[in-house]
Order: C-alpha cells, then sequence, then structure tokens
C-alpha cells in the first residue's frame, strides 16, 4: 500500500486542457504524489479550468466548490485560474490555492505549501502576449507511472537553444507558459485516442476572444519533437492522434515555415501503430491550398476539417477581425470537397454579434443550407472581459440573441442530420472505442472527432476496442450513424 499523498486532477474544457493535465499529472507523480481517481481519498483535488466563455467559468466554480464540499483541500489551475489569478482568489476563499501557468514546474511544491497550510500568493494577471521566449526550451522527457515500469523510450531533459537565443539555463519565471511547447505528460486515461499538442498560444486578434492575453503569443513545437511524442503515445496504445493548438493553420510560422504541417502530417501518419491523425481547429484565412491536399490526400492522415468559420456576412467577420464571407467559405468547401467528396467538415458560429442585421442573419442561415456541415455549433454573443467586441455598439438585446441562437440551432440539427442521412450506403472506416450498452461497439468514422462530433454503432462479429474496421452505414440518428460490418 502506498503511503504517499494522493491527488485527484478534474479536467474541464478542451483537448488543449487534456495536455496540459497530463503533463501536470507527469509533474505531480515525479514531485512524490500519487494521482487519485477521484476526490473521494484524496488529499488535494487540482481543477484544470476553462475560463474561454461565462458556461465554462461557471462550470468550473461549481467543480472547485464541489471538490472543496469533498473535505480535501483545493487547487484551481488551468485558464481562469491564469486568466483572472488574484481575482479569483480573492473572490473564492474555499480555494486553497489558485496557480497560473508559470506555478506547473513548480506544482509539487505548491501542493507541499497547501497540504501545510502555506498560502500560496495568487498572480496579478498580464497579457502573455508580451511574454515570448528567450532562452532554452527542454526536450522531451516521457514520464511513466512507476506501474508501467522502465520505458525503453525515455529521453531525459536537456536544453535545447531556440533559434537566435543562446544560453543553457531554464526558461525564467514569467516567460513561456508551461503549458507551451515542452512536453512532459502521463497519460491520464485509456482507450486508443490522444490529443497531441502542436503549439500553444495565439497571434490573431479576433475581437470576441480573450485567449490570445492569457495563452500567450503563438508558439509551435519543434517536429522532432512532436514525431517523438507521437511514438511515445503508440507505444501506449494510442492509435489516433489529433493534432490540437489555438491555431494549428499558424504552425511552423515561428519557426520559419509556413508549410510545416503539410511536411509533418506524413511524418506522424508514419509512426508504428498511429492508424489515424487528425487535425483539429483550422483558421479558413490561413487554409492554403497545400495544406488542403497534405490533409486530403495523406494516407492515414483523416479528410477532416474542423474550420473556425464564426459566422457567414462578411460585415460580421470584419468587424470580428476575420477573414471571408459567404461566397469565399464555399469556394473553399469547394476545394476541400473536389479532393475528397466525403470530408467531414464541421465549425462553431457565433450569434447576435454587436451589430449583426437580421440580413446578417439570413446571410448566415443561407450559408449554413448550402455548406452541408457535418456538425455545427452554435453560441450566442456574450461580452467577455477585457476583448475589443465588449465596447462594441449595436448589441442586441439579450432576448433577440436567445431568439437567433434557437432559430439557427433548430436548422443545425435538420441540416447535420440530413448530412448524416446522406451517407447511409456508404462505406467508412471506424475506429472502435468502447463496447455499446445495446451490443455492437461505439466508435468514430473519418468525418467525426472525439467528443465533439457524432459516433458510429458498429455490428459485427470479431470486433474488439481499437481496431478500425470498414463499415456499411445502414442508418443514422441525428449525426450519429448505424453501420455493418460483413
Amino acid at each position: 500500500m502506498s503511503t504517499r499523498r494522493k491527488v485527484s486532477l478534474i479536467t474541464l474544457g478542451c483537448a488543449r486542457n487534456e495536455v496540459d493535465s497530463e503533463e501536470l499529472a507527469a509533474r505531480i507523480e515525479d514531485a512524490g504524489w500519487d494521482l487519485a481517481d477521484g476526490a473521494d481519498g484524496a488529499d488535494v483535488v487540482v481543477v484544470n479550468t476553462c475560463g474561454f466563455i461565462e458556461a465554462a467559468k461557471k462550470d468550473s466554480i461549481d467543480t472547485l466548490l464541489a471538490a472543496h464540499d469533498s473535505g480535501a483541500k483545493v487547487v484551481a489551475a488551468g485558464c481562469m485560474a491564469e486568466r483572472y489569478g488574484r481575482e479569483l482568489a480573492e473572490a473564492l476563499p474555499e480555494a486553497d490555492a489558485v496557480l497560473g501557468f508559470d506555478d506547473y514546474t513548480a506544482i509539487g511544491e505548491r501542493l507541499d505549501d497547501v497540504m501545510a497550510g502555506r498560502r500560496h500568493d495568487a498572480h496579478t494577471p498580464r497579457d502573455r502576449r508580451t511574454l515570448l521566449p528567450i532562452s532554452p526550451v527542454e526536450r522531451p522527457r516521457f514520464v511513466r507511472s512507476p506501474a508501467e515500469g522502465p520505458s525503453p523510450r525515455t529521453p531525459q531533459a536537456s536544453p535545447v537553444a531556440v533559434p537566435g537565443h543562446g544560453g543553457a539555463e531554464d526558461l525564467p519565471d514569467g516567460v513561456a507558459p508551461a503549458s507551451g511547447p515542452r512536453v512532459l505528460r502521463r497519460r491520464l486515461g485509456g482507450g486508443p485516442v490522444a490529443p497531441l499538442k502542436l503549439a500553444s498560444g495565439c497571434d490573431r486578434r479576433c475581437t470576441f476572444c480573450a485567449i490570445p492575453a492569457f495563452r500567450g503569443a503563438y508558439v509551435s513545437r519543434r517536429p522532432a519533437e512532436v514525431v517523438e511524442e507521437a511514438r511515445w503515445l503508440a507505444g501506449h496504445g494510442v492509435r489516433e492522434l489529433v493534432l490540437v493548438s489555438e491555431n494549428s493553420t499558424s504552425y511552423g510560422k515561428d519557426l520559419g515555415d509556413l508549410r510545416a504541417l503539410e511536411k509533418l502530417l506524413p511524418d506522424l501518419a508514419a509512426v508504428d501503430g498511429i492508424e489515424r491523425v487528425r487535425v483539429s481547429y483550422l483558421q479558413p484565412a490561413e487554409t492554403r491550398p497545400g495544406l488542403i491536399e497534405a490533409i486530403c490526400g495523406t494516407p492515414g492522415v483523416a479528410p477532416y476539417f474542423d474550420m473556425s468559420f464564426q459566422h457567414a456576412s462578411g460585415p460580421v467577420l470584419r468587424s470580428m477581425r476575420r477573414f471571408g464571407d459567404r461566397e469565399r467559405f464555399l469556394g473553399l468547401l469547394g476545394q476541400i470537397r473536389a479532393l475528397a467528396p466525403d470530408a467531414g467538415v464541421r465549425s462553431n458560429f457565433i450569434v447576435g454579434f454587436p451589430g449583426e442585421s437580421e440580413d446578417d442573419f439570413e446571410e448566415l442561415v443561407e450559408f449554413l443550407s448550402a455548406a452541408r456541415l457535418d456538425a455545427i455549433g452554435v453560441f450566442g454573443y456574450s461580452d467577455e472581459d477585457g476583448t475589443e467586441a465588449a465596447d462594441l455598439d449595436g448589441k442586441l438585446d439579450p432576448a433577440e440573441v436567445a431568439r437567433r441562437v434557437a432559430e439557427l440551432s433548430e436548422l443545425a440539427d435538420e441540416l447535420t442530420s440530413q448530412r448524416a442521412e446522406d451517407r447511409i450506403g456508404s462505406r467508412v472506416r471506424v475506429l472502435l472505442e468502447e463496447e455499446a450498452e445495446d451490443g455492437g461497439f461505439e466508435g468514430r468514422a473519418e468525418h467525426q472527432a472525439p467528443e465533439v462530433d457524432g459516433t458510429v454503432l458498429v455490428r459485427g462479429e470479431g470486433l474488439a476496442p481499437g481496431e478500425i474496421v470498414e463499415a456499411r452505414v445502414v442508418g443514422s440518428d441525428g449525426v450519429d450513424l448505424i453501420a455493418e460490418v460483413p
């Protein structure tokens, strides 16, 4: 029986947070703590919060309060903790500590302080876009659970200079977020799918988004590091890699290579054990023809496009500081489908942005009706602290925003259900993930990303988790498909 203290790690938000949690988990274990499956019996509960939109912030607060009720010490980490820092600590005395990204490298010491009753002084948030790496970053150091035994591939940390900067010291405090291009990871879940971080931060200046201010400027990981981590994940049973970042189309621009992602995809797909590579979060303004060709034409890469359209009206997009309009977006979809007619496409849209007229809204409706997207997320606009949009004129009445959200959501459900029906009779390659309650296996086809899109219920004999099987679609239920293996 282990006598080490126990930490429960709860992850909220996106796949990027999942990777951050696995990096934190490795550091926590390396500092002499055990990871607990839940809050019961844990000495400390660390909540990796999300701070993107109001609903996510509320969920983070509710989770922190619930953890406090468990009787364990409570630590807030992640995006909301980074974004609000001392303000959150003052507003939420139930949290025993509020940690920013700069605390991650010393997470063991921070947890020791919490257990000893020493209060950690929460940081005052700063605009991380001005905090760029100016000294070396670490090469990968993959940490395994003691129960896993020694790894045949355990490269130890060693400094490597950032181009244009000398020295061999570690990154100074406050310069590069620990969630950036470092690799220190322990898998928290099983299953054949895992996110793989391409980069951290974002250099775009969308008027509705606060992410660049607390995630920092865009920093790409080096291709060799990404491939090495892919090999490590494959060795842990992963069959599908989901490449994540705030903006995957920007990958490599800070390394001096705008085609770095196109070059990286074949290398990742060639990793022994990896059957599928999926790219998430593509900016339409940066989705170049060569990248479309690489995603559609590289064996082992899913013809899947997670496109950040956000709207389809030119004037609204200009107010958002974004590219495009209905015709340009339809043209982009045409380029994709000319190469891969069955490619999956998903996107999110903001309704009720300041100044959005009825004509603007109808332009969005017309775009969705013509776009034939596989998955659609609809969000009502709300002001976000520190964003340019919060100060824009032309705010819509909340009741009108809610009406438009309801109308567009209903249309989205109809359109995505029809898109799923259109796939009946086709053949799909499905990664089987888990046994379904009513028999068969639940998995995902190439046009379906984990959690955010639909699933495929596959029926057949001799099926097993982790396999990729070819099946014929025989039915649909909303965005979900039903398929059979001959």
